[in-house]
């Protein structure tokens, strides 16, 4: 194996027929195994270290499934999107995948390991945004959203309180123990923060589900991370929606940003698909602005949340079924 030569494969998601696997390889990246200190300039090299790499652009990958091999390119910035059916039916819940960067000589650079989760057909799928929805992130303020990176480590972020009880209760619902209802996790932080981000949300008990971020960022461009379009966050949602057309969805997010205005348009397009919306109020001077918004959802017959605390987010889902 070249040791300089690195595959990060990301949590996927599909059924037989449509299949997604995400990653990158990267040419050389910074070693950055966590240690969880309260040690601000121990955070701060770590973080640091997330933005030092040199993608690998335009290598072979190969991907191994069960029995079936797929490949493909990296892109311009190393990062690589699998997308197949599958020979056999796959049965519900997580998969393994192993992903392999190939040299021109044919020779294997080196390989990662990830996982795909299938849904089963019945059950409901879950849409949330990370930051001002699962963690406070300030998102809104460049200046504070960086603080809150550099002083706190994957230990040390703070979550909304009842977050975790809530996605977990959700996730168990009209389903078996053995297989947990998706959680789709959508951000626009960068996939440099995928671990981080996995390890905050694994120490704070929310339930494992797959990652949707935004491009990578080199470390020259840190000041500007979590900083992507509109049009990104709704393309990203929609990808999922396009694959499991026969899914219910409940979105969650906050009003910091633009969360109301994307969930209203796409249960506007697609309100059969559409369980229900949850806003967190995180700015009470949109919340006028909100409320407008949510009651278009309403209007198409979709359930609707604003919620100032989890607790009410938890009851409200409670009284329309998606708790049992």
């Amino acid at each position: 194996m070249n040791k300089s030569v690195s595959v990060k494969v990301y949590h996927g998601y599909g059924h037989a027929h449509n299949l997604v696997v995400y990653g990158h390889v990267f040419k050389r990246k910074a070693k950055t195994r966590q240690v969880y200190s309260n040690n601000l300039f121990v955070n701060i090299i770590h973080l640091l270290k997330l933005f030092i790499l040199k993608p690998y652009a335009f290598v072979e990958v190969r991907l191994k499934f069960l029995d079936q091999t797929v490949y493909h390119k990296t892109e311009r910035d190393g990062f690589f999107k699998f997308e197949w059916d599958a020979r056999h039916d796959v049965p519900a819940g997580w998969h393994d995948v192993k992903v392999e960067a190939i040299g021109q000589d044919g020779s294997v650079l080196n390989t990662g390991e990830g996982r795909v989760y299938v849904p089963h057909i019945t059950q409901y799928a879950f849409i949330s945004d990370v930051d001002d929805t699962v963690m406070v992130s300030h998102s809104a303020t460049v200046g504070r959203r960086l603080r809150e990176l550099f002083i706190k480590n994957p230990h040390t972020r703070k979550t909304f309180s009842d977050t975790a009880s809530h996605y977990q209760q959700l996730a168990l619902s009209h389903t078996e123990p053995n297989q947990p209802n998706p959680f789709f996790y959508v951000s626009s932080s960068e996939w440099n923060l995928y671990d981080y981000l996995v390890e905050t949300f694994r120490f704070n008990k929310l339930p494992d589900g797959a990652f949707l971020l935004n491009t990578i960022k080199r470390w020259k461009d840190l000041i500007r991370t979590g900083k992507t379009g509109h049009e990104g966050k709704l393309l990203r949602v929609m990808r999922i929606l396009d694959t499991f057309p026969n899914q219910k969805f409940v979105f969650f997010g906050d009003n910091s940003q633009q969360d109301p205005k994307i969930y209203s348009s796409i249960v506007e397009k697609y309100p059969q698909n559409i369980e229900a919306v949850y806003i967190r109020n995180i700015r009470p001077e949109k919340e006028v602005e909100t409320i407008e918004l949510l009651k278009k959802v309403k209007d198409k017959g979709v359930e609707a949340c604003l919620f100032n605390d989890s607790s009410e987010a938890i009851a409200h889902s409670k009284l329309i079924g998606l708790i049992v």
